[in-house]
């Protein structure tokens, strides 16, 4: 027996139904389903987990003392810290991004006016794919889909007037993330400020790239190579700096279910934790670092006890597999977006109550930051209005509902503490799995989790078209005359003036600057040096996101993925 199936065996052990409820249901329950004619049906959630009419003190693992503890308390069910959001509010990040880097400062400092606490930067999709905006295979998506970053003066003018060390920033970069990284830091020395003061987490989940997301330049080796130089480099250099945001949120935009997002995220963490004790580095020194970013989608209890598995099975592993000693090393801390794929074009004023319960799942399932989503975003980039209407909706949870007043208020519950040993255990048996093909890396190149998500994804659609499961707008309350609502609209000017200011900066850099950097960093991406140190004296002298990027494409090549149907 592996160490994933003595996990599950365990939790098979300490789930069992008890005589108390079967005699209920055979007694009561059934006699008044009959005497009043109601014609039964079986009730699942999205990772199809049965769901019982009810849930009494049988159903609570018979281990439930030792695995749901207290909060701040290894194995963290409860949360990571003490006192929760008695002592500090979750952050509250506002995803922004949008057209020129003029455009993007605006709504940031429009969002920390209104009470934003963190910024999150999204990018458009020729940064995410390495190309400069001047690219023939940029045009038209300059700025769409994000804020356009070229090279490091659009990290100039996206931050201009904003003090890097007192924000925290999340950046959605993944491909390219040791690049925008270098972008950012340099920028902070440029401000006077030491990266060991400078915090924020930048995305550079490579591997959630393979499985759902698609965006990646190089083949899967040559992107972990790149992530581990940055993780050693940050580790001795930016100590506040978090270098992997573990992505399931992606994960489960691609179709996967709940327990498909938990697994495969933490599958996708656990082989960042061997890469960096293969790296030469502690452990402890290490895994603190690395934080988590998932979905919350309308399932409001199956997401509470996806957040509540994630940090049982983060920290249990961590302390028994890894041998890790340090408790920060054993707390999952994640932050949460709200759901996409639930958000409608039709009837878009819905996806605000829909936005809403999500975020509680969030806030109960004891997030440390959140994103809401605007109302408008099935249509488009969030308006101000609507951005505005997302971030209220999050003040309001906090400071109208009670809802940050306890610790864990579903603690404890049967149904809850039950979903979440039931989902904790599908993910153990996933895991399991991963490790029977050889890691996640053979997983993903073999198409397995491709897969598996594809086929959620498909029977998911199956069950809205044959109105199994409702969405409110679509399969059923619909309406017919609906009206296309205001949008924010990103102009061809902003992308003529994006690419005239980057023309403009490479008439007035130094070209052999640029040259002799670049050559240098070809050097070390052939060897075996950290390549951190090269990237940074790269972005310094301006040398842009496609140069540094042709450099690795030139060394590493390209990758295509396997066929998965």
């Amino acid at each position: 027996m592996n160490y994933w199936e003595s996990k599950i065996d365990e939790i098979e052990r300490s789930l069992k139904t008890g005589d108390k409820y079967k005699k209920w249901r055979g007694d009561v329950l059934d006699p008044w389903n009959k005497k009043t004619n109601y014609n039964e049906r079986e009730y699942y959630n999205s990772s199809r987990i049965k769901i019982k009419e009810l849930y009494d003190r049988d159903d609570l693992p018979s281990n439930i003392d030792d695995i749901l503890g207290y909060p701040g308390v290894y194995p963290y069910t409860r949360g990571i810290y003490p006192n929760m959001y008695r002592g500090k509010l979750w952050t509250m990040r506002m995803f922004s991004g949008f057209g020129t880097p003029e455009e993007t400062n605006r709504r940031l400092k429009y969002l920390i006016e209104n009470g934003e606490t963190g910024l999150s930067i999204a990018f458009d999709m020729p940064t995410l794919y390495g190309f400069d905006c001047d690219n023939e295979r940029s045009h038209g998506e300059v700025g769409k889909c994000g804020v356009n970053v070229s090279s490091l003066y659009d990290m100039e003018r996206i931050f201009d007037g904003i003090d890097l060390s007192r924000v925290s920033t999340s950046m959605t970069i993944n491909a390219p993330a040791a690049v925008l990284t270098a972008m950012y830091f340099a920028l902070a020395k440029k401000q006077g400020h030491p990266l060991e003061k400078i915090s924020g987490t930048v995305q550079a989940d490579i591997l959630k790239e393979y499985i759902a997301q698609k965006e990646w330049i190089y083949p899967p080796e040559a992107h972990l190579r790149l992530i581990k130089d940055m993780m050693v480099f940050c580790t001795k250099n930016a100590p506040k700096w978090n270098y992997i945001s573990v992505s399931g949120y992606h994960i489960r935009e691609a179709g996967s279910d709940a327990v498909q997002e938990l697994a495969f995220t933490l599958a996708d963490g656990f082989y960042y934790i061997d890469l960096g004790i293969n790296a030469g580095l502690n452990v402890d020194d290490f895994a603190p670092r690395i934080s988590f970013f998932f979905n919350s989608s309308i399932d409001f209890f199956e997401e509470i006890a996806k957040f509540r598995a994630a940090r049982r099975i983060w920290a249990t592993v961590l302390k028994e597999k890894y041998n890790a000693r340090n408790p920060r090393s054993m707390m999952l801390r994640f932050h949460t977006q709200t759901s996409g794929y639930t958000l409608t074009w039709q009837q878009p004023l819905n996806n605000i109550i829909r936005t809403t319960v999500e975020a509680m799942a969030a806030i109960l399932g004891g997030t440390q930051s959140l994103h809401t989503n605007s109302y408008d975003e099935a249509w488009a980039l969030p308006s101000d209005e609507a951005v505005k209407v997302a971030l209220r909706t999050q003040q309001i949870l906090a400071e109208e509902t009670g809802i940050a007043n306890t610790i864990d208020p579903l603690g404890g519950s049967y149904y809850i503490e039950r979903l979440t040993s039931e989902m904790e255990e599908r993910a153990y048996k996933y895991l399991n799995e991963i490790e029977r093909m050889g890691g996640i890396l053979n997983a993903i190149k073999s198409g397995y989790i491709q897969r598996e998500i594809a086929e959620t994804s498909y029977k998911r659609q199956m069950r809205l078209e044959n109105l199994e499961d409702v969405m409110v707008g679509v399969n059923k309350y619909i309406e017919k005359d609906e009206r296309p609502i205001n949008t924010l609209k990103i102009t061809e000017e902003s992308e003529i003036e994006q690419i005239n200011k980057f023309h403009e900066l490479k008439k007035r850099r130094d070209i052999n600057k640029v040259k002799r950097s670049l050559e240098n960093l070809r050097k070390a991406m052939e060897g075996d040096e950290n390549t951190m140190p090269y990237i940074i004296d790269a972005v310094e002298d301006y040398a842009t996101l496609e140069e540094i990027s042709n450099i690795g494409r030139e060394v590493f090549g390209e990758w295509k993925e396997p066929k998965i149907l």
